[in-house]
């Protein structure tokens, strides 16, 4: 079944790619092909249909790429002969995005500095723009005994990167990133015959066929057996209409009866394609809740707004910003629009997701990394289809191409993962909504119980730009919503000096205090949440005689220790290059067997938890446990069934669980999120704690919150302590003005990385030079200095800092220009606006 057979809205090439009455046809591709960045002129096959904005595989080179076609041309450039320009393989996705659309993505590309398809790649879903790629692979049968000694190091390390893997198969790329001089040395392996190095062929999604049986006939023939009519009988009553492998799943029969039947004229079998969505049980419907008088009254502006407008929508934890959505789209969906709602992490989605299905049912779609390349691939040309829908989401699905789009809304606004920082473009999902708002002239509104201060000052500048105005330029609105649904209180915050706790000789990582209120947990019939910063068991393991502590061969960090079970081997891993290895039973140093276990992570606190409540049932919710599909729901459910006391997690606690039990929340060590060289880390830490500590006291039952730390007198402890979001911002915003930060600065930070330290230092220092020639004098240039880690998966890392004034923009356009001073082994990224500079 094709792509317009499920109403897919294909738009015209504009008059301005009409081609001439020449036969053959010319159309402009921009390839997906590293390093190279530009247009490419393709001739088009007369039996192969495209149109501008299509998915389409090309030539290029010895390779088979991804692209997009751009548009027509009316004939080649001059420079150009006809005779050698090859044509379009193959389509392999069909759809033209609308041309706000296409503003959005250059936008994104021109803001954060990134080759437009590298945006486009981040766009679309995973395996539309494939690409071959040349791979390594060993030649056991040509290698002779002790191979490494007969050729250069870095041949010899090749050598054994490939001899390390089971197959013997890496890609080129990959040995590039590895090893220093790697195409010396694969060149000098290929003429030895030692390795080969071939082509793989792109691996693109394409859609899922499968076999249908539908029936054709009104009466059945009598000549049909009783087990024949039987198999009719069971598709007339489904419908007329069923998937084969169901069908014969129904009438426990075999495929060889409907092929009869199909032989007699009475079914038809077809290829029919299968949607590959997201399946899962509907929830009980809802119906819209009665509003408290501070909701009806955002509710009631929000409705009031045309075209474009930002909202920031200021709610404590439990006040009902979720309902507030869901009555804001609901006229939305009625008027023939969708509307995008992004979350922060997946683990919010589940529970979000079923409060919505429980209100719109079919209508809601959910769109993000853990599903499935063919789920995402299916989802997106859904959404393609212009039905009136709600896509929910993180980032990446700001880029969902909703051809109607009538309002978006960012849930926990504040949240650094809205933040893309490992991948090119690094673009903030806050950000891209709004430009993507304006084009789209629909409203946008950021939902927060602690907004993030760039939204507080943009807003409270927009409120006084609304006071001496006539008519304001810009459309923002502020709406609080100062209370819990129902009156219900903020719970009471109360601090513990771990310094007394350990005075009076308590070791225990929880203080007396915690442990009074988690003995009583099941007397109540209630449920806790206990947060610790970290995953694993140790932050460290060092060595109590000499001080040695064990770390990571690759990275320039401690290793952790992860408990599994009692009895189980002891295993150390590093989380940046998931790294690991089995625990000494000896120092490495000095030989002694006092080898210890410091600091805490979520494994630790459960192993306390059954060493001194063997009674309470926990659940541990943290990236460890929940990377498999499915895992964040099933573990909610089970909490939420309360199959268990105690919900122990990291910072996926603090993101809009909504849990009526959950009358204690516990933070078992503060003071991790308070220390940390980032000009964020106050605001980051306030935001956390306040938001885990919302968790508590959202049913009927009061809340209690319990904060453990080492420093009970920092602003932001005691901000938290007073639910005090006002007078903490006005603190933080004086020092950040005074040193010119975000939101009264602009950063870009410049990540350098490579296999060779002293190449990457050279290459930092270069650029940083470049950098005083370039920029205006206006810009601060902070180093270049090492990062704060400064080896991680081998390869070394230096940063620059550029900071500007808040209106500078001259200065983004020319930092492209400073690729060009790095060696191709050393990668150059720009992170605009970035969240942390460690």
């Amino acid at each position: 079944m094709s792509d317009t057979d499920f109403g897919l809205v294909v738009a015209e090439p504009s008059a301005s790619y009409q081609f001439g009455s020449s036969e053959e046809k010319w159309l402009e591709i921009l390839v997906d092909c590293p390093g190279v960045q530009g247009l490419y002129t393709y001739r088009l096959p007369s039996d192969l249909a495209v149109k501008p904005g299509d998915i389409v595989s090309v030539p290029f080179g010895s390779q088979i790429l991804g692209g997009i076609a751009i548009g027509w041309v009316k004939s080649p450039s001059a420079d150009l002969d006809p005779s050698r320009i090859r044509e379009v393989e193959d389509v392999i996705s069909a759809g033209f995005f609308p041309s706000s659309y296409w503003q959005l993505l250059n936008r994104v590309a021109e803001y954060y500095c990134t080759d437009l398809i590298a945006v486009i790649k981040a766009a679309l879903p995973p395996g539309l723009l494939g690409r071959s790629q040349r791979r390594i692979r060993l030649r056991r049968e040509w290698l002779p005994q002790g191979a490494e000694t007969f050729c250069s190091p870095s041949a010899g390390q090749i050598l054994q990167l490939l001899k390390s893997q089971k197959e013997g198969d890496y890609s080129a790329q990959y040995l590039q990133r590895q090893i220093r001089n790697a195409n010396r040395g694969i060149r000098e392996l290929v003429k030895r015959g030692w390795v080969e190095s071939y082509l793989e062929p792109p691996k693109t999604t394409r859609p899922k066929l499968q076999k249908a049986v539908t029936l054709i006939v009104e009466s059945f023939p009598i000549d049909l057996t009783q087990r024949q009519r039987e198999v009719l009988e069971v598709l007339r009553h489904r419908g007329g209409e069923l998937w084969l492998n169901e069908l014969l799943q129904l009438c426990k029969a075999s495929s060889a009866i409907v092929d009869v039947l199909a032989s007699k004229g009475c079914v038809v079998i077809q290829q029919r394609e299968r949607l590959r969505l997201l399946n899962e049980e509907r929830p009980t419907s809802d119906a819209p809740k009665t509003l408290t008088q501070d909701q009806a009254k955002a509710l009631a502006t929000i409705r009031t707004l045309e075209g474009f407008a930002q909202v920031l929508l200021h709610g404590v934890t439990g006040s009902g910003k979720t309902e507030i959505y869901l009555q804001a789209i609901a006229p939305i969906l009625e008027s023939g629009k969708s509307a995008l709602v992004l979350v922060p992490e997946i683990g919010l989605t589940p529970q979000l997701t079923d409060r919505f299905r429980a209100r719109f049912g079919h209508k809601v779609c959910v769109y993000h990394s853990a599903l499935s390349d063919g789920e995402r691939y299916d989802t997106w040309r859904q959404m393609l289809a212009g039905e009136p829908q709600i896509v929910i989401g993180t980032r990446s699905a700001i880029f969902a191409p909703l051809p109607k789009l009538g309002l978006i809304v960012l849930d926990e606004e504040h949240d650094s993962s809205f933040k893309q920082t490992q991948l090119l473009p690094t673009y903030h999902a806050r950000t891209v909504a709004k430009w993507r708002a304006e084009l789209e002239e629909c409203p946008l509104i950021l939902g927060s119980a602690t907004p993030s201060l760039e939204s507080w000052v943009e807003v409270r500048s927009h409120k006084e730009e609304r006071k001496n105005l006539p008519i304001p330029k810009t459309k923002s609105y502020y709406l609080s919503l100062p209370q819990r649904i129902q009156s219900r209180p903020l719970p009471p915050v109360e601090i513990v000096d771990m310094r007394r706790e350990l005075q009076i000789g308590n070791r225990s990582i929880f203080s007396r205090s915690l442990q009074e209120a988690l003995e009583s947990l099941q007397q109540r019939q209630q449920q806790a949440i206990l947060f610790i910063n970290r995953r694993g068991h140790s932050t460290f393991v060092s060595c109590r005689s000499c001080g040695y502590v064990m770390e990571c061969p690759h990275c320039d960090v401690s290793l952790s220790y992860h408990y599994t079970h009692e009895g189980a081997t002891e295993l150390l891993r590093c989380h940046y290059c998931n790294y690991s290895c089995l625990q000494p039973r000896n120092c490495p140093e000095c030989g002694s067997p006092y080898l210890k276990f410091f600091g805490s992570g979520t494994q630790k606190v459960t192993q306390e938890l059954t060493q001194q409540f063997p009674k309470l049932r926990w659940i541990r919710f943290d990236s460890d446990t929940t990377r498999t599909k499915g895992a964040h729901r099933t573990l909610l459910s089970q909490f939420a069934r309360g199959e268990a006391d105690v919900l122990v997690g990291t910072q996926m606690l603090t993101k809009g669980l909504d849990l009526d039990q959950v009358t204690l929340v516990g933070i078992v060590s503060a003071d991790g999120l308070l220390h940390h060289c980032d000009y964020r880390a106050s605001e980051r830490a306030f935001q956390t704690l306040t938001q885990v500590a919302g968790r508590a006291g959202r049913g009927d039952e009061p809340g209690r919150v319990i904060v453990q730390t080492y420093a009970p007198e920092h602003p932001v402890i005691q901000a938290v302590r007073r639910h005090d979001y006002d007078n903490f911002v006005e603190a933080e915003l004086s020092q950040r003005e005074a040193l010119n930060y975000p939101p009264y600065g602009r950063l870009v930070l410049i990540r350098l990385s490579g296999i060779d330290g002293v190449e990457v230092q050279n290459s930092a220092q270069s650029v940083a030079d470049a950098c005083t020639n370039l920029l205006n004098s206006d810009c601060e240039i902070l180093g270049p200095a090492p990062a704060n880690i400064m080896r991680v998966a081998r390869r070394y890392r230096w940063h620059i800092l550029l900071k500007f004034a808040a209106e500078a923009r001259e200065n983004l356009l020319i930092l492209n220009e400073l690729r060009n001073l790095c060696p191709q082994s050393v990668s150059l990224s720009i992170d605009v606006d970035p969240l942390s500079i460690d």
